[in-house]
């Protein structure tokens, strides 16, 4: 999948998802591995309510792929610089 259906992607039903993947695509997509951006691609198909927990850190997903790629993620809003 190109970035640009990727960034398309990433633009979901939730303003709070919209401000943590956007940027995330932005500013790491193109860093991580491709085994990370495959995950990252999955990480899309998941329901919205699913994603804000993982990301808002209320409960890990089951699957440890998207697992890695939620940390990955996660610890990208961590980092000094990152976007709110």
């Amino acid at each position: 999948m190109d970035k640009n259906r990727v960034k398309w992607g990433s633009r979901r039903g939730m303003l709070e998802l919209d401000l943590i993947l956007s940027p995330f695509v932005d500013e790491n997509y193109d860093q991580l591995s491709e085994a990370d951006q495959q995950r990252f691609q999955e990480l899309l198909a998941c329901e919205d309510q699913d994603l804000f927990g993982w990301l808002m850190k209320r409960v890990d997903p089951d699957d440890s792929e998207l697992l890695q790629i939620v940390q990955i993620i996660r610890d990208s809003r961590n980092t000094p610089g990152a976007s709110p």
